[in-house]
């Protein structure tokens, strides 16, 4: 296997070419990263999540399909050569089971056939290693962009407009200053419009699935009550409602 665990650390460094962060660039995503080789994995992890990026690790097919069956993911990265099945076995899982999240393979072989498997199996992006990991952010994005926000930049709602290549919130053309947490809320919340989505989905969501076993989520509380804040002294209506009992919905009959 052309990334297998003898490969040197120095190998890894020069086939990872990195670039420097441009702060707060790119648009929030949750990931799930699918790599039997911890190494591998946790390059990109330690990479995404410097772009700020949620990620979550499976190191097999059966732990990434109890995540997948857990959890909600905005995009997964899956390797195809797995040491207990097959990449393209979870992939068929994951649309068996009508899971949203994008997929985009990452895999050693770079047969043809392989290709054609994954995309024609329903993924939506695939790529060989060894890969520079600018790349794979670069079709991340890309991907987010198809499926979520209709291959736009720019979220749009009413007087709402989100920018997900400046993080920048625009109310009323006021610009709001929000932490980069509160951006990655409203966003969620734009994107599931008239959706009740409950505290621990939220927390979830934005801050990794370790946080499915905390005893209480006040701290989404706070979040939701500052963001509710700063729009209202834009002067932009407050969508935010609370279900009781439930979590928040954004209800876009308000006026």
């Amino acid at each position: 296997m052309l990334w297998g665990l003898s490969f040197a650390r120095q190998k890894l460094q020069n086939c990872f070419k990195f670039t420097p962060h441009l702060a707060y660039r790119y648009v929030f995503m949750k990931v799930l990263i699918v790599e039997d080789n911890k190494e591998l994995a946790s390059g990109i992890y330690d990479y995404l999540n410097g772009e700020k990026y949620i990620c979550e690790l499976a190191y097999n097919f059966e732990a990434a399909r109890e995540k997948l069956s857990l959890f909600t993911y905005d995009c997964i990265l899956l390797d195809i050569m797995l040491p207990d099945g097959n990449g393209l076995e979870l992939l068929k899982f994951i649309r068996q089971e009508n899971i949203a999240s994008g997929v985009l393979i990452i895999s050693a072989k770079d047969a043809l056939d392989d290709k054609v498997n994954g995309l024609e199996g329903g993924a939506d992006d695939y790529v060989t290693k060894p890969f520079h990991l600018p790349e794979l952010h670069a079709r991340l994005r890309a991907i987010y962009r198809r499926k979520k926000l209709e291959g736009n930049n720019l979220v749009v709602f009413n007087e709402i407009v989100l920018n997900t290549d400046t993080v920048e919130a625009m109310i009323n053309n006021t610009l709001l200053d929000v932490t980069r947490k509160e951006f990655d809320l409203l966003l969620y919340f734009v994107v599931n419009k008239n959706r009740v989505l409950s505290r621990q989905s939220i927390a979830a969501h934005l801050w990794g699935d370790y946080t499915d076993n905390l005893a209480n989520f006040d701290f989404v509380y706070q979040h939701v009550k500052n963001l509710r804040k700063k729009i209202s002294a834009a002067e932009g209506v407050d969508y935010i409602e609370t279900v009781y009992g439930l979590g928040y919905k954004f209800n876009t009959s308000k006026t």
